[in-house]
């Protein structure tokens, strides 16, 4: 096996193999797929909006708990492997959602199902780190990540549109079976060359002693909690309003409308701007879209906000994503994984959270408190990033 830092400079390889693109379209729409569904599963199940919330944040929690133990066993192990077999025991998962009877059931193949996506996305970031030369990996995942984002708009518009003309057992039905195609169509992807794993002691200790990585996962953490984590629930704050669920996931959709444009602008901006500029932008678009949709909750001002969400993954999140490939590269998928891990605890915390505010209705409240945290976490970002050593822009 090769011990690698970074790829060489040598390396052709661009982008991500299409293979892995699919396959974390697929984990995204599975992760962002119950949004427009809430107020429908709860209504079919006869259950309160507040308990089916629980439901989604135990999916988020899962998600994020898991990411150290994939990271452990992507760099033992190999990338491929662990992906392929993650998605067929998620799509085993997803098939139990769909023939769930009651809440029980579906929270536990739910969060099951959390758990075995959440090893596809950090362990594709961490193929694309260990494939592509650091000059070219942000324009890379900017790649991967117009991927996600097709996965959460069709997520958000196919899951609430078809959930309401069919039932919402047909969403996880269909999310079941394309994470079995996507394990067969890697079968040929080739295993990229990584650093010897000595000791899994030493491993972590390598990514936990690593005070800019521990600094990274904090930033993750509270991203997660204000972007992921309240975005959740924009499509139900249209549904307490009168919005169908196919309405409120098409306006949502715009989310991922708006990473896939955004991206092609980071990809063009990218070593043209120094990052800590493209975390600013982000940031700033975080805070301006939730300014508008807690000013107002309505079909215009929450296409504008999801845009706006949008604009901030690609600027914001896609910067700490590259960031934590290179903060502990000798352990790049345990680093990865814990970024991962901390990111999705942190929608997990805000999801359960905001479930009482959602189930009272208070919605406007929620948004603001997104809107005023946005704005600590980009200074802190934008402020630390300037000064990380290993900083070239």
């Amino acid at each position: 096996m090769t011990t690698c830092q970074d790829p060489p400079s040598a390396q052709p390889v661009t982008g991500p193999p299409r293979a892995l693109s699919a396959a974390t379209f697929v984990s995204s729409f599975d992760r962002f797929v119950i949004s427009p569904m809430l107020v429908l599963i709860a209504s079919g199940l006869g259950v309160p909006l507040s308990t089916v919330v629980v439901t989604a944040s135990g999916y988020f929690l899962a998600y994020g708990l898991s990411q150290p133990l994939w990271g452990v066993l992507s760099d033992r192990f190999g990338r491929v492997r662990v992906i392929r077999a993650t998605l067929l025991a998620a799509a085993l998962a997803g098939a139990v959602s769909a023939a769930a009877p009651g809440l029980v059931s579906l929270a536990a193949s739910r969060i099951v199902a959390g758990a075995f996506f959440g090893a596809v996305v950090p362990t594709s970031l961490t193929y694309v780190g260990d494939t592509v030369t650091a000059g070219r990996r942000q324009r890379a995942l900017s790649d991967l990540m117009a991927a996600m984002a097709t996965g959460t708009a069709l997520a958000t518009a196919f899951g609430g549109v078809l959930a309401h003309l069919l039932d919402w057992r047909a969403v996880f039905a269909t999310s079941a079976a394309c994470a079995a195609l996507c394990a067969f169509a890697m079968r040929a992807l080739p295993e990229p060359p990584r650093a010897p794993v000595a000791g899994v002691g030493r491993h972590l200790g390598t990514v936990l002693r690593d005070r800019w990585a521990l600094l990274v996962f904090g930033l993750a953490f509270v991203e997660g909690a204000v972007l992921l984590g309240t975005m959740t629930l924009l499509a139900a704050a249209l549904q307490a309003n009168g919005v169908s669920a196919a309405v409120a996931g098409l306006a949502t959709a715009a989310f991922g409308v708006g990473v896939l444009g955004f991206s092609l602008l980071v990809k063009r901006l990218a070593g043209r701007m120094p990052v800590w500029s493209l975390i600013a932008v982000g940031g700033a678009q975080i805070c301006l879209g939730y300014g508008i949709v807690a000013g107002r909750i309505g079909l215009a001002t929450v296409v504008v906000t999801a845009l706006l969400l949008g604009g901030g993954w690609s600027f914001m999140h896609s910067s700490l994503q590259t960031w934590a490939t290179s903060v502990a590269p000798q352990a790049r998928g345990t680093a990865v994984a814990f970024f991962a891990a901390a990111l999705f605890i942190g929608s997990s915390v805000a999801v359960t959270a905001a479930g009482p505010l959602a189930q009272h209705d208070r919605f406007a409240l929620l948004f603001g408190i997104a809107c005023a945290l946005s704005v600590p976490l980009t200074l802190t970002a934008v402020l630390c990033r300037r000064r990380w050593p290993g900083a070239t822009s």
